[in-house]
């Protein structure tokens, strides 16, 4: 029954044949012209002076939403950005990219059994889905969006959304899962990871739930989560004809990483408070573990972040504005306060234009967003 360590596909939830619109497992554009043809496309030298590019703008969201179904009158439309399209005059998101942790308590039979075997938990992507769609197919909303994939795996769950004159230029669709929670192998932590190409250049996005802990040394089960998800995510070969696809997360010509990190900002609960009421996030990164990992050498190698001007997103009373983060230890030994929830992307191509976070109540976290544009090679016109 136990997918371990060279497995990719753990204890993962896959949708059924979809009945109100949205994808089953997957839902991918194919291209027309012949698998061989379109391989040699693909993979042909970009180093040609006719080589024609275009920018795409990508939105990507994460949120930890602690367990709790959206409820029927759940508005996204200020985290997704529908009502200010980032600025006057902005186009709207050509991609959207939204990964969710804690779609389902992580309780042991969740995390066991699998959320479809649970108490209707089964559905709860489906009703997330409802929420974003109701949100960017509003009735005032130009654009029309349409769900290219969706997949599950326990709490966590990464869900795309094209604009549909964007569909047609999508291809090679695909999904990869890792799980490296309980036994190293539940679902309960890990990442649901998504691929595509966009004319001819491949995307991966990479939904994770990262170890958690506040304990002095706890960083390192986190480091390890990320080196695992690197290593065993693996995603499938449809086609003898595609053998040349990418298969592993760096092979990608763009990558993003979002998420639940679980890495803390390592000072005592009252000292981040007052930090950040005093909007000091100099301050607050450089007591930031994520950035001192990284700066080590010890994991994450050679991706980026955005700049952090916005406080911790974790932890608040549900339905409420208080943050209460954790007692601090002894003064010797402070506990770490809470930070969690980051976007990093790997490579050139992508320049982030915004990262933050929205104040939606619905959970103990807070969502963020960044959105990137995107350079994308053209395909050569047959």
């Amino acid at each position: 029954m136990l997918r371990l360590a060279g497995s990719t596909n753990n204890f993962v939830s896959d949708f059924p044949t979809a009945t109100n619109g949205y994808p089953s497992t997957i839902i991918t554009s194919l291209s027309h012209s012949p698998a061989a043809a379109e391989e040699e496309a693909l993979m042909s030298s970009r180093d040609g002076n006719d080589l024609q590019q275009d920018i795409y703008k990508v939105f990507v969201g994460s949120w930890n939403v602690g367990g709790i179904s959206p409820p029927e009158d759940l508005d996204l439309r200020d985290w997704l950005d529908v009502l200010n399209n980032d600025g006057a005059g902005s186009p709207s998101p050509d991609i959207y990219v939204l990964g969710f942790q804690e779609v389902v308590p992580l309780r042991a039979g969740n995390i066991i059994l699998g959320s479809s075997e649970n108490h209707g938990n089964y559905t709860v992507p489906f009703r997330w889905n409802s929420a974003i769609e109701a949100a960017l197919n509003n009735d005032g909303a130009e654009e029309h969006y349409d769900c290219l994939v969706s997949k599950q795996m326990v709490g966590i769950f990464i869900t795309v959304w094209v604009k549909r004159n964007v569909r047609s230029h999508i291809r090679h669709t695909a999904v990869s899962s890792v799980g490296c929670g309980l036994m190293g192998c539940f679902g309960n932590k890990g990442s649901v990871s998504v691929r595509f190409y966009v004319e001819k250049t491949s995307f991966c996005f990479v939904c994770s739930h990262l170890a958690s802990g506040g304990k002095d040394g706890d960083e390192r089960f986190r480091n390890a989560n990320a080196g695992e998800i690197m290593s065993r995510t693996n995603f499938p070969r449809r086609s003898a004809h595609l053998r040349n696809l990418p298969r592993k997360i760096l092979h990608h010509d763009r990558v993003v990483w979002l998420g639940d990190l679980n890495y803390r900002i390592y000072l005592p609960e009252t000292t981040t408070r007052f930090l950040v009421q005093k909007g000091e996030w100099n301050v607050l990164l450089e007591k930031d573990q994520l950035k001192a990992e990284l700066t080590k050498g010890r994991v994450f190698e050679g991706w980026q972040e955005g700049r952090i001007q916005f406080p911790p997103t974790y932890k608040y009373c549900p339905s409420s504005g208080l943050y209460y983060g954790i007692e601090s230890g002894p003064a010797q030994r402070p506990k770490p306060s809470k930070g969690c929830d980051r976007v990093i992307w790997f490579g050139d191509g992508l320049k982030q234009s915004q990262y933050e976070r929205r104040e939606n109540q619905l959970s103990d976290h807070r969502p963020i967003r960044a959105i990137f544009t995107a350079q994308v090679d053209k395909l050569s016109p047959p």
